[in-house]
């Protein structure tokens, strides 16, 4: 254990307090659900980055993960042919990879792990697992049923995890819906996160492990940072109770592949017409900040390029040097988490595999703890999508679930940022695990 270890856990205390801070009830906290969000998360970290057991799981689930993710590209090299060769890959026939092109190469594997995911609960497999998970947090931070299905959900999968809690959302509170919301924001799916690890695999070998247990952890962060940013102040009807989730089964096991395809491609036109859509209107920010920047910069004597990017990376800086960053990566790191809130996690996960093909990080711990420190929807665009999303189940709710929504965001990105920091802290030197 180092400095840096130190720092990492000194993070985690200051980043409670912040939320404390911003806390509508700072009298009313509920030190159950906070102590036990946080044993939680330092418990499994324990397990995975300590015990060497774990360390052994870690590295059997990475590697499950991406033969899995190999698998998943059979389908997009019949139907992309060369353009959707990884990097360095040659097909059978000889031909030679064009580059990583993220919509022949990445997006395929969304609609592949979506009709997984589907086989899965078809099956009865996924529902006991996410009960489980449920059980665990009803029954150790004394939250509400519904509140811990939600957050067991989206472990595995995306905004489709308020589905298991619909006939519960018209009587939910405010703290509750604020911590769904949170939840699902602090949190990535399983289908979007194999775009993750396809873009980092080559230069990040135990990504996918890493990113496992990255949303693993969240999950419980992010029922501690709702609850101290928004108390509750009411009687949950669901509280301690386990309650079994809703979901409307296929009829038959091809049904469950159509309608899990289905659903993947609806996820990747949303994703595409997000990244057009939000990095276009960066472009055209950062157009202006630049034209002013140029106009400025010699008047005060100012250096360097104006953007967005340069902007959240300072905003962002002070805290990722409490993540336990070192300096000397400090920077790049906090333009990478900054600009996550911006442009989504998609873009950031790029520029972070960008980073490490380009060999610009000094310590392999900077890069792992950005991977965790990213791991969510914790983003502008986010927000709106499980507002609407959540919005739409629960119509008589719109005006709560509207309110709570920016509180619900600063919730699940001081969740990720905890994530990140219990990283930081139990990560050590010589560590399997921390080598890129």
């Amino acid at each position: 254990m180092d400095i840096y270890n130190l720092v990492s856990f000194g993070g985690i205390f200051v980043l409670l307090g912040l939320a404390w801070l911003v806390s509508a009830d700072r009298k009313n906290m509920n030190w159950r659900v906070i102590l036990w969000g946080i044993g939680l998360q330092i418990i499994i970290a324990l397990f995975l980055f300590v015990v060497p057991a774990g360390s052994k799981v870690f590295l059997v689930v990475n590697d499950v993960v991406v033969e899995v993710l190999n698998s998943a590209s059979a389908g997009a090299k019949f139907v992309f042919g060369r353009l959707a060769l990884a990097p360095g890959e040659v097909s059978d026939t000889g031909e030679q990879s064009l580059g990583f092109i993220l919509a022949f190469q990445a997006f395929p594997t969304i609609i592949f792990f979506s009709a997984l995911i589907s086989i899965l609960y078809y099956f009865n497999i996924m529902p006991p697992v996410i009960r489980g998970f449920a059980y665990v947090f009803t029954k150790l931070m004394r939250i509400s049923g519904a509140e811990s299905l939600v957050a067991a959900s989206n472990i595995f999968v995306g905004i489709e995890s308020n589905l298991t809690v619909r006939p519960y959302l018209d009587k939910m509170t405010r703290s509750e819906l604020c911590t769904i919301l949170a939840c699902g924001m602090a949190t990535v799916a399983s289908n979007v996160l194999a775009i993750y690890v396809f873009s980092l695999k080559a230069v990040f070998p135990t990504i996918a492990g890493h990113l496992i247990s990255a949303s693993l952890l969240s999950a419980p962060a992010a029922l501690a940072m709702s609850k101290i940013i928004l108390p509750e102040a009411d009687h949950p009807k669901t509280l301690g109770i386990n309650v079994r989730p809703f979901y409307e089964k296929e009829k038959s096991f091809f049904e469950a592949i159509i309608n899990g395809a289905n659903s993947g491609v609806r996820m990747i036109v949303g994703i595409v017409a997000l990244l057009i859509a939000v990095l276009g209107l960066v472009a055209l920010v950062d157009l202006v900040l630049g034209g002013v920047g140029s106009w400025i910069n010699p008047l005060f004597g100012f250096e360097g390029q104006w953007s967005l990017k340069a902007v959240t990376g300072y905003i962002f800086y002070p805290v990722t040097l409490l993540l336990g960053v070192p300096p000397a990566d400090a920077m790049v790191i906090s333009r990478i988490i900054g600009e996550r809130t911006i442009v989504t996690e998609v873009a950031a996960y790029r520029d972070l595999a960008a980073v490490l093909e380009q060999n610009i990080l000094q310590h392999p711990r900077s890069a792992v703890i950005a991977t965790y420190a990213l791991c969510g929807f914790a983003h502008l665009a986010s927000m709106a999508i499980f507002v609407g999303g959540v919005s739409a189940l629960a119509p008589k709710r719109i005006g709560d679930i509207a309110g709570v929504g920016l509180r619900a965001l600063v919730a699940a990105t001081l969740a990720c940022l905890l994530t990140g920091c219990v990283a930081g802290a139990l990560l050590t030197e010589g560590s399997i695990l921390l080598g890129t």
